[in-house]
């Protein structure tokens, strides 16, 4: 299947409980924390978190044959907070201006499809058309597979914490250009 036989949209009230899934299932199985509720609030409320608010998003990744959501990429105006975050990192991505990535998730069995990399060009698209966001921002877990590499196609490292005294959290921040 190509990239181009998904269909990618924002996510409907019908769409959420299929969302959720693709969410926690990666974060049980790749991120290996499972559901930890200061870091995964929005992923049991996305509604609250992405739909409700105008200038927040949730993009899902439809298959076509069965219309089933496999993928899931969104949106928010919240910059990182610190802590847990630096505060450089914080202070250079303010919510409010930040567009901040979240949940880019694909189901392992439609990965290396093209599918993220779609998602994320759909989301700079929707910060592009807000008008009111600085910097487009992510931080990702370089122990996922692909997701270091992936990011680093897509934008410019601002802090590596594994490079801190101590690794830190171990994450890597991102700026994405806007305008690609």
């Amino acid at each position: 299947m190509q990239p181009w036989d998904y269909s990618i949209r924002p996510a409907r009230p019908e769409d959420l409980d299929a969302a959720r899934a693709v969410m926690l299932d990666t974060v049980y199985r790749d991120f290996g924390t499972g559901y930890v509720p200061r870091w995964h609030g929005d992923v049991i409320d996305p509604a609250a978190a992405y739909l409700t608010p105008a200038r927040h998003t949730l993009l899902v990744a439809v298959e076509p044959a069965d219309e089933d959501v496999v993928a899931t990429a969104a949106l928010d105006a919240l910059g990182p907070a610190h802590p847990p975050n630096p505060r450089e990192v914080a202070e250079r991505f303010p919510s409010g201006t930040t567009a901040q990535l979240r949940r880019v998730y694909v189901r392992p069995e439609h990965r290396r499809r093209g599918l993220a990399r779609r998602l994320v060009a759909e989301l700079l698209a929707f910060a592009e058309a807000d008008g009111g966001y600085r910097s487009v921002y992510l931080h990702t877990d370089p122990s996922v597979p692909g997701a270091e590499g992936f990011w680093r196609s897509l934008g410019k490292v601002v802090r590596d914490e594994r490079e801190d005294a101590g690794g830190g959290q171990g994450i890597i921040h991102f700026e994405i250009p806007m305008g690609r």
